[in-house]
């Protein structure tokens, strides 16, 4: 297996330019599904669970080619109404195809999910919507399998702003005849763009962003072009590792806007951001004065970003809280981060960050992409090397980004 080394403890300088996001690819690649016309997407990162997200639309009968950041995807053969268990277990977000599928065929067959080890991470929310706009829904071998006549557009409320199940049910809904509203819907920035890309092919998509979503959906979507957003969590973690570096980077494509939050508590902590033309510049000069940062929701603090934030803070002048209130057992880096020398007490969702003059390298591994990128940022500004463990993990999420990080002056490589 693959494997980082980094010699740590030099400042972060220079541009980089922030990939597409794949947390809106994704749903975007998945949505291709409700037509059998040709859809070309642009700005799609190279990254393995983007691979993987090729290999399910290809497995269910789409022909795709991806090249230099395009993906092209056409009709291939009859589409299959099943998702297989083999790739639904290497990423969660294979649990999207249910709407499509379900909107255009009436059925779908969808494996129980895999993805990062952070906790259950349930799908009851995505079924329970779709009950509610007439799917029946059952278990079966380890799939769920949800069937219907055909859906019917409603109103459907979400207990929780899940942004899996808002997308879900955008893209059933785009396919579904008639007008269906989505209230306490996910809000993030991924959600607005799927909303943008589903409009192309040919709904109308209202709200998209916001708590209300309204979709005026038709039983004939037609192919479409479009450009991904620019890649928040990435844009997140870069800025972290250049101000735990005490570096000055220059962020190419970031969106002040799409980061609120972070940048909120950046502030707090000392270091300087600045809007430019082009993205963002930000630069710090001393140990960060300690954040208390609590995850929540978008337009809150991304829980994405939570274990970046993490490893930032152990170098602060002082004693600040984390707690995550996303998603379960999402502490885990916290440990790791302690065998470079970080002062770290957990419990239950919550963790109590007392800031060292400096961390130091060590032998590390990563448990999920997140808590890998937070590993990266503690080794990019440690004394010493630190060799970081399952990189697989980190190059789920980030694309090329030992290359990216090369050339802002790290010197990381990678080994196996």
């Amino acid at each position: 297996m693959d494997f980082f080394v980094i010699d740590g403890g030099r400042p972060l300088r220079g541009a980089v330019r922030i990939s597409g996001s794949k947390n809106a690819a994704l749903p975007n690649l998945i949505s291709t599904l409700m037509t059998d016309d040709a859809c070309t997407i642009h700005h799609v990162p190279e990254l393995r669970d983007i691979r993987t997200t090729v290999r399910l639309l290809e497995t269910m009968g789409k022909k795709v080619s991806y090249a230099r950041g395009t993906a092209v995807v056409e009709h291939g053969s009859r589409l299959k109404t099943r998702a297989p268990y083999d790739l639904v277990k290497q990423m969660r977000a294979s649990v999207l195809v249910a709407g499509p599928v379900l909107a255009r065929f009436g059925k779908a067959r969808v494996s129980l999910p895999g993805g990062c080890t952070i906790g259950m991470r349930p799908i009851d929310i995505h079924l329970e919507a779709f009950k509610k706009l007439g799917a029946r829904v059952s278990t079966e071998h380890g799939d769920v399998v949800l069937d219907c006549e055909r859906l019917e557009p409603g109103t459907v409320r979400f207990r929780f702003p899940s942004v899996g199940a808002t997308e879900n049910l955008m893209m059933a809904a785009a396919g579904v005849k008639g007008t269906t509203v989505l209230k306490n819907a996910a809000r993030e920035p991924e959600i607005e763009d799927l909303g943008t890309f589903l409009t192309r092919m040919g709904a109308r998509v209202d709200g998209a962003g916001t708590d209300t979503v309204t979709i005026e959906g038709t039983s004939r979507l037609h192919g479409a072009e479009h450009s991904v957003i620019a890649d928040r969590v990435e844009t997140g973690t870069f800025l972290l590792a250049a101000l735990a570096t005490k570096g000055d980077v220059r962020l190419i494509g970031a969106k002040a806007q799409h980061l609120t939050a972070l940048l909120e508590a950046v502030k707090r902590s000392g270091a300087t951001v600045t809007e430019l033309p082009e993205g963002l510049r930000v630069k710090a000069k001393d140990r960060p004065k300690p954040v208390d940062i609590h995850t929540e929701p978008h337009p809150g603090f991304p829980t994405d970003l939570q274990a970046p934030w993490m490893a930032y803070m152990t170098l602060a002048r002082g004693k600040s809280k984390v707690r995550e209130s996303v998603f379960e057992n999402r502490v885990m880096h916290a440990a790791e981060l302690g065998r470079m020398g970080a002062r770290i007490r957990t419990g239950g969702e919550r963790a109590v960050v007392e800031g060292v003059p400096e961390l130091f390298g060590a032998p590390i591994m990563a448990s999920d992409i997140r808590a890998g990128a937070a590993l990266v940022v503690a080794a990019l500004a440690a004394k010493g090397q630190t060799v970081i463990q399952r990189v697989y993990h980190i190059d789920r999420g980030y694309e090329k980004l030992e290359k990216k990080l090369r050339a802002l002056g790290a010197q990381i490589r990678r080994a196996h």
